[in-house]
């Protein structure tokens, strides 16, 4: 079963952050959306973003 994608917004609520902080993660280049739509919304699987996080804890 492919994993459930969700916005920007539902992604950065589901981590404890605000949508501009996911964004300007992802705008930064420390995470990247599992999906970049024709309009160039980010979708995001939540658990693959979680461990993206814990990657780039482990690093600091």
């Amino acid at each position: 079963m492919p994993p459930l994608l969700v916005s920007t917004g539902e992604a950065a609520k589901a981590i404890g952050v605000g949508r501009a902080t996911l964004a300007r993660w992802w705008s930064d280049g420390l995470v990247k959306p599992a999906l970049v739509t024709a309009g160039g919304h980010g979708r995001w699987d939540v658990e693959q973003l979680r461990k993206d996080l814990a990657k780039l804890n482990e690093r600091n």
